[in-house]
C-alpha cells in the first residue's frame, strides 16, 4: 500500500482546512483547496520537498478556493511543467466567478475568482498524491460540492459536507438541507464505518464515529 502523508494548512480568516497529501516514497502531491495564504501553502510544500501535480477543489466558496489560482500559476512557475486545477462540479461555477467580489465584502485581501482547467462529475476519478479517488458529488453545502474517496486505502476528503459532529451549513439562498443529508447517508456512511475523512473545517474522523454519534444525521 502506499505511504500517503497529509498536512492540514488553516487558510483564512475562515481556518480552513487546505491539504497537502503526498506520497511519502515519490513525493508526488496534491494540493485540496487552497483558499488562499499562498505563501503558506507554498512554505508547507517546500518543506515536505514534494512536487505537486494538481490542485483539488471540492466546492467554490472562497475559502476553498481563493487561492487556486495564484498557486497554480506560482508551481507552474516553480516545477516548470503546468499545475492543473480540478473540480468542483459545474454547479458551482456561479461561485467560483464571485469569490473577488464576495472577499471585498468580508475585508479579506488577496483573493481571486478561481478557473479550474476541469470540472468534475459523479463517476470520475482524480488522481490524489499519484493514486486514484473517486469522485461524488454531494450537493446541499453548495450546488457542486464533491467529495474525493478511494475505497482500497480507507480515506475520503469531504470538503464541508460532514464535520466531527457536525455537517455543512445550508442556510445559503442555494443550500439544500436535505439533499445535503441525502448525500450522507446515501453517498458516504454506506462506504463503511471504518473509512477515515479529513474536512474542510476543524479535526477530521471516521465515518463510523459519525454515524453513531453525529447529532445532525438521522438514526
Amino acid at each position: 500500500m502506499p505511504k500517503l502523508q497529509a498536512a492540514q494548512i488553516p487558510v483564512t480568516p475562515f481556518q480552513q482546512n487546505c491539504a497537502l497529501i503526498w506520497d511519502a516514497e515519490s513525493l508526488r502531491g496534491t494540493v485540496i483547496d487552497p483558499g488562499g495564504d499562498v505563501p503558506r501553502i507554498l512554505a508547507a510544500i517546500a518543506k515536505a520537498g514534494v512536487a505537486v501535480e494538481n490542485i483539488l477543489l471540492t466546492h467554490g466558496h472562497l475559502d476553498h478556493a481563493g487561492g487556486a489560482d495564484a498557486l497554480r500559476a506560482a508551481l507552474t512557475a516553480q516545477q516548470g511543467a503546468p499545475v492543473q486545477v480540478e473540480g468542483p462540479h459545474e454547479a458551482d461555477a456561479f461561485l467560483l466567478a464571485g469569490i473577488a467580489a464576495q472577499s471585498r465584502q468580508y475585508g479579506i485581501e488577496g483573493l481571486e475568482n478561481a478557473t479550474p482547467d476541469r470540472f468534475l462529475a459523479e463517476g470520475e476519478s482524480v488522481s490524489i498524491a499519484g493514486q486514484p479517488f473517486g469522485v461524488l458529488h454531494c450537493p446541499g453545502h453548495a450546488p457542486g460540492h464533491v467529495v474525493f474517496v478511494n475505497q482500497a486505502l480507507g480515506f475520503a476528503v469531504v470538503g464541508d459536507v460532514l464535520f466531527r459532529g457536525s455537517i455543512g451549513r445550508t442556510d445559503f439562498p442555494y443550500g439544500d438541507h436535505e439533499a445535503l443529508i441525502q448525500a450522507i447517508v446515501t453517498k458516504l456512511l454506506p462506504l463503511g464505518d471504518e473509512m477515515r475523512f479529513l474536512c474542510g473545517h476543524g479535526p477530521g474522523g471516521t465515518f463510523g464515529e459519525e454515524r453513531r454519534g453525529n447529532p445532525f444525521l438521522p438514526r
